[in-house]
């Protein structure tokens, strides 16, 4: 961290605490003589405020967070101080992935040289796979496995790269990234709205058949590369079929035409991240086994 932003949170963490301590100080008593019956001047529906002192197990309770916070201070990391305990959370993470290893790896490594096809057979491999699911992946993909705008649904047979196990392990050890580009500024509102109509017609729905039929030419120039001449996609690059009805990036309260032409006006960019650094290659097996059954 550089000297400034190291001095900037030593400063505002001084400049909190020692205000703290002034503001508990002087507000201790209001201004005044030590008359018992002596108000601050401030009623409410007809009760008077009286003057007294706070109570002192309350303000020495103050008192006694604030110590708290020094203490924190000197014993855990703050900027480049690293505390005296040399305590970080990387390391105590470091330290608890190890002891977890070291107690359920075996049962990880029971699994590792099964087939993903063949783990939807077991149901302890099963329900491992799916408590790393419900903690990894759910918070994208849902708990149910069946997506949302932009997540692609894990429990049906569509796949933009692929359903087989080994599949399933690639793309979750290495991550996929979207590679839709924006087609605005090439093919313009007319050209967006010929292949948006195209694609309609291919995929079963409404479409104005004399803009579809102007969609088909542009389709065939600039989409077909990835698409497929019959828009069945590609699972080498990820491109999705695009015939099958079946939408990730469409609002079910949306009008599908709509979200069709904000996909080919701005592209997409979907990011699945890589989990062989986080969950490594016996987990991933066994969350794998855990998708491929859903869909299977």
């Amino acid at each position: 961290m550089s000297f400034f932003w190291n001095a900037y949170i030593f400063t505002l963490t001084g400049i909190m605490i020692f205000g703290l301590m002034a503001l508990l100080y002087f507000t201790r008593r209001m201004p005044g003589g030590n008359d018992p019956e002596e108000t601050t001047g401030h009623s409410f529906d007809g009760i008077e405020e009286l003057n007294n002192p706070m109570p002192k197990w309350w303000l020495n309770l103050f008192w006694i967070t604030i110590a708290f916070g020094f203490g924190y201070i000197l014993l855990y990391p703050i900027g480049n101080w690293n505390g005296l305990l040399n305590w970080s959370s990387a390391d105590q993470f470091t330290e608890e992935t190890a002891q977890h290893d070291a107690k359920y790896g075996e049962f990880f490594a029971r699994y590792a040289s099964v087939p993903v096809e063949e783990l939807q057979d077991n149901q302890q491999a099963l329900r491992m796979g799916q408590q790393l699911y419900i903690i990894n992946c759910a918070i994208c993909h849902g708990q149910n496995a069946q997506g949302y705008y932009g997540f692609p649904n894990l429990a049906d047979a569509d796949w933009l790269y692929g359903g087989t196990g080994d599949d399933i392990k690639t793309t979750l050890t290495n991550g996929r990234r979207g590679q839709m580009p924006a087609w605005k500024d090439t093919l313009g509102t007319t050209g967006i709205a010929a292949v948006t109509e195209y694609v309609l017609q291919m995929s079963g729905n409404d479409h104005s058949k004399n803009q579809a039929l102007q969609g088909q030419v542009i389709y065939a120039q600039m989409c077909s590369a990835c698409h497929g001449q019959d828009g069945k996609g590609s699972l080498l690059i990820g491109a999705p079929n695009l015939t099958d009805n079946i939408w990730l990036y469409d609002l079910p309260d949306q009008d599908l035409r709509r979200d069709i032409v904000v996909t080919l006006n701005n592209g997409r960019a979907g990011n699945m991240p890589a989990w062989d650094d986080i969950l490594g290659e016996q987990k991933i097996h066994l969350v794998a086994g855990y998708i491929y059954s859903l869909s299977n």
